[in-house]
């Protein structure tokens, strides 16, 4: 028997820590089994190099639990070990078994998936001794056995294993019991291991028998060794992919369509990704990719391994070239990992590129399911924003869809402004803009439709993509002011009649919390609304994208601030304007004459004295002079007001307006109805 110390050394344990070092103790399962599929794939190589004579027989691993005596066994049939190699790849860390023999069959031993004697030693985590049962394929090989109590000591002594192979048998500790359950080693298995090139098997098919679930005589094999990535699309039929994912996703609507990938150079890559129906009210769930190394599962946290937008597909990414063992920072910082995520992101885009040139109508219709991952991506990875501007779709109000070329051809005659911008309209809630969507088509302007999650901040996006181009909702200023012409009609007031309109109007508006409105006037066409209500497209998008980013308070706190818009062409406002100028101009001409009076004696002043500040008589003056014209305000203010109040139709064109814009509660939403009323009768 010979005993002795693991050679653990600080040149070798320290690749150990920084690649190896597992956080989830469950992960000792899916290493051992790794490493007992990895034994069996080397004696399947040598056997097809001539290597090996033998009979292969049945090539399977097996878990097996014996609850009574506290162990968990992994075997297999696969290569074995000899004292020599125990001594070598399990007493010395640092080595790799899997490593070596990759470089010596590298062109054909793909299959090779685990780092052995490296991933052994998870068995520890879980386990207060570990023996080793092994029998080499090598002729003439003695059995060996090789125990150790989880301290750097161990013994190892001639065996009594007749068969090729390797039992890995595990003496649970007391703190990990649960992985002496069948239940929970069959969740297990069925997590890292369902799609291994070896059959897994672990316990005995259950069949319903006198009123309860009883063990057959048959063997229950885990995993599917042949799963639908590792295969040639061209032999796969549609019907193979939806069954495939309805395997990966039970209980879940079929998929809109899906890509395989299957790359070779510069990195080896195989997987099947699939395009789910994404609703409006997305999630990005971080378990839809699911990883594999060499169809050995590795995680399904995929940040770092597809670009983050790509978290709304579903599917299996596999690749040799990504380590078994494997930690966010080191995805982020792995250059093969980046050229991976670089390839998928074009393998995606081309795909969605090849789809909507292969059949444009079946690609508008699937469109509002995918429009979301699109947009999505578009805005957080600039190179497949650049590709999918090809395939990218708008679609207006009548439910047409363009492309980013297409529209611009549709809308630049007509929607083009004085400045030379083409002004781009949307909506992103037709029912409740119908009137600003209506008033836009009826000059012959073309509207979006622009609803999604995201598209606040994706019209910020177009206008960068989109030369001399700007998007402004239609409702955030009546028609004429989004596209203004050369040929615009200014309203046609006097300063008087402009001061009494505007004092008319703003003192009967409602007080609404956070809530400010700035009376402006349009010369609108006269079959137009008599009063429009507008929010100003700037204001409205920082407020909006201050409610879906937390560094945007600031905005998020300021007041909404509306446009009261009076169109002084109005049969109603042009009757409002003379009556009120009939009937307030005796009172109102005096105090504005004051007024003005007043602020030319400040001019006056202020002229006097030049680039100089005006000298204490001249201030005192001033001071007087301000205090008069802000009295004489207030008296001509409180008239308007007190007239205003008794001409009902003010206040009804005004609560109009508001309700049309969703403005009008409460109080002032009960006296409206009432008025309403009242004006009937």
């Amino acid at each position: 028997m010979q005993k002795g110390t693991i050679g653990v050394t600080t040149e070798n344990i320290f690749p150990v820590i920084k690649k190896f070092l597992y956080s989830d103790h469950e992960i000792f399962l899916r290493e051992l089994v790794s490493n007992a599929v990895d034994a069996t794939q080397k004696l399947r190589t040598l056997a097809s190099f001539g290597e090996f004579k033998g009979e292969l027989g049945a090539l399977d691993v097996r878990v097996d639990i014996d609850a009574a005596a506290g162990t968990l066994t992994v075997r297999d049939r696969g290569v074995g070990m000899t004292a020599d190699d125990i001594d070598r790849y399990i007493n010395q860390i640092a080595f790799s078994g899997a490593e070596e023999f990759l470089a010596k069959y590298k062109d054909s031993a793909n299959a090779i998936i685990g780092h052995f004697g490296l991933g052994f030693y998870s068995a520890f985590m879980v386990a207060k001794k570990v023996e080793i049962h092994s029998l080499s394929y090598k002729e003439g090989a003695e059995a060996v056995r090789w125990t150790c109590d989880g301290s750097p000591e161990y013994t190892m002594e001639k065996g009594d294993r007749t068969e090729r192979g390797t039992d890995i048998i595990l003496y649970i500790d007391d703190e990990s019991k649960e992985f002496l359950e069948q239940v929970r080693i069959d969740t297990l298995l069925k997590k890292y291991c369902r799609f291994l090139p070896v059959p897994v098997i672990s316990g005995k098919e259950q069949e319903w028998k006198d009123g309860k679930m009883t063990d057959t005589d048959r063997d229950l094999v885990i995993n599917a060794t042949e799963p639908q990535w590792m295969k040639k699309p061209a032999d796969l039929k549609d019907e193979d992919y939806l069954n495939f994912y309805r395997e990966l996703y039970p209980g879940q609507d079929d998929p809109l369509f899906w890509i395989h990938l299957n790359v070779d150079y510069p990195f080896t890559l195989t997987g099947i990704l699939y395009f789910p129906k994404i609703k409006n009210n997305f999630d990005i769930n971080k378990n839809r990719i699911q990883l594999y190394c060499n169809q050995v599962f590795v995680t399904d946290s995929v940040e770092g391994v597809v670009p983050e937008f790509m978290m709304l597909l579903q599917g299996v990414i596999d690749s040799p070239d990504i380590p078994l063992n494997v930690s966010r920072s080191y995805l982020q910082s792995d250059s093969a990992v980046k050229k991976i995520s670089g390839y998928i992101t074009k393998k995606v885009s081309g795909r969605l590129e090849e789809l909507f040139k292969a059949d444009r109508a079946e690609f508008e219709k699937k469109w509002d399911d995918i429009r979301l991952f699109i947009v999505y991506g578009m805005l957080t990875d600039e190179k497949f924003c650049d590709a999918a501007l090809k395939f990218m779709l708008l679609r207006d109000t009548e439910n047409r869809y363009f492309t980013a070329e297409e529209y611009k051809k549709l809308v630049e005659a007509e929607q083009t402004d004085a400045d030379g911008n083409i002004i781009y309209l949307y909506t992103t809630d037709p029912v409740a803009q119908y009137s600003y969507i209506k008033a836009a088509n009826d000059k012959g302007y073309n509207v979006l439709l622009l609803d999604g999650q995201l598209d606040n901040h994706f019209v910020g996006l177009l206008e960068q993509k989109f030369e001399k181009t700007r998007l402004v909702r239609v409702d955030s200023g009546v028609i004429d002011q989004l596209i203004r012409k050369a040929d615009r009609k200014e309203a046609d007031l006097t300063p008087l009649q402009r001061n009494i309109l505007t004092g008319i109007f703003s003192s009967q508006l409602p007080t609404v919390e956070k809530t400010n409105f700035l009376v402006s006037f349009e010369a609108m066409a006269p079959g137009d609304a008599p009063i429009v209500i507008t929010q100003e497209e700037f204001m409205r998008r920082m407020k909006e994208m201050a409610a879906m980013n937390p560094g945007m308070n600031f905005y998020g706190e300021l007041p909404d601030s509306y446009n009261l818009v009076v169109n002084t062409e109005h049969p109603l406002i042009v009757a409002l304007r003379d009556k009120a100028g009939k009937e307030l101009d005796s009172e109102v001409n005096p105090l504005a004459d004051s007024i003005d009076s007043d602020n030319a004696a400040i001019s006056e002043i202020r002229k006097a004295a030049g680039d100089k500040a005006p000298d204490a008589e001249g201030e005192q003056k001033i001071k007087e002079l301000e205090k008069a014209v802000g009295e004489t305000r207030e008296r001509q203010n409180k008239i308007v007001a007190d007239y205003a109040a008794g001409q009902p139709v003010v206040k009804q064109l005004i609560d109009l307006a508001l309700l049309g814009n969703g403005l009008l509660r409460g109080e002032a939403l009960n006296e409206f109805i009432k008025r309403s009323v009242s004006l009937l009768a």
